[in-house]
């Protein structure tokens, strides 16, 4: 696993921590990942999602610099050790994007010749939603839409945050995303969107209703109260772990049936 931790100056790190059951998880004592790049000076790296290549992994994270934030990348071979690229989808430019950027999906095939990755942007609204763009070589991406290819909704749990968790996964029925929402007083919850499987711009279907929300105390209360906000996701013995921050402060688990039964919690703090 590779979590955010902040230090007493709310600098944000990323940590690394290895489990054998997928629920308790053992943390190395120095964080992996620090922030060094002008993007990310004092701000620190935020908003970590992995996706792996051939023996390649890619860190799409966001570097913040208490003015600006940004989607970034990174590449490793251990989890360990890793090499910046750079900014990959700028703040303050896009189609529909007036505002930072964060969070990038990738998706784990290439579709048309192309590698896609759903990330979230800042739409003149003021509202957080959701943008697709496509690269031939994960470095550098055109944006495929002209509007948030998956827009926030009124009056629902997303009306105010519509934004990617863990990387899409592949399925006969199309491509599945797990993605967080966050209504007007920014109360966080789990949706589920599928695209087309031959175009990735083309939604098929999305939750009406949040499939998981903040329940527990320690998910109520903490340093964002109200949130529960998903990033991470594994599959063992026919059922679906998804790893989610709890009100900004722990780090949990829930499990859920590949048939989407109801999710049951862990807490790893």
């Amino acid at each position: 696993m590779l979590y955010r931790a902040q230090d007493a100056h709310g600098t944000s790190r990323l940590g690394y921590a290895e489990s054998k059951d997928g629920v308790h998880f053992v943390r190395d004592h120095e964080p992996v990942l620090s922030p060094e790049a002008e993007y990310e000076k004092d701000g620190g790296v935020e908003d970590p999602r992995l996706q792996r290549f051939g023996d390649t992994y890619y860190l799409t994270y966001t570097g913040y610099n208490k003015k600006d934030a940004q989607l970034c990348l990174a590449t490793s071979r251990d989890l360990r050790h890793w090499e910046r690229l750079g900014v990959i989808v700028p703040a303050y430019q896009g189609n529909w994007n007036v505002g930072w950027t964060k969070s990038g999906a990738i998706v784990p095939e290439k579709i048309a010749g192309k590698y896609w990755m759903y990330w979230l942007g800042t739409a003149a609204d003021k509202t957080d939603q959701m943008g697709l763009s496509y690269s031939t070589d994960l470095m550098h991406w055109t944006e495929a839409t002209v509007a948030p290819v998956l827009p926030r909704r009124a009056g629902k749990f997303d009306e105010r945050v519509v934004e990617p968790g863990p990387a899409p996964i592949i399925t006969h029925d199309g491509i599945v995303l797990i993605y967080n929402g966050a209504d007007d007083k920014l109360v966080y919850r789990t949706g589920v969107a599928v695209f087309d499987l031959r175009d990735p711009r083309k939604l098929v279907a999305r939750s009406e209703h949040a499939v998981f929300g903040p329940e527990l105390e320690w998910e109520k209360t903490g340093q964002v109260p109200n949130v529960v906000f998903v990033e991470g996701m594994a599959e063992k013995g026919g059922r679906n772990l998804f790893y989610y921050g709890g009100a900004d402060k722990y780090v949990g688990v829930a499990e859920a049936k590949i048939n989407g039964a109801t999710p049951s919690r862990h807490l790893e703090q």
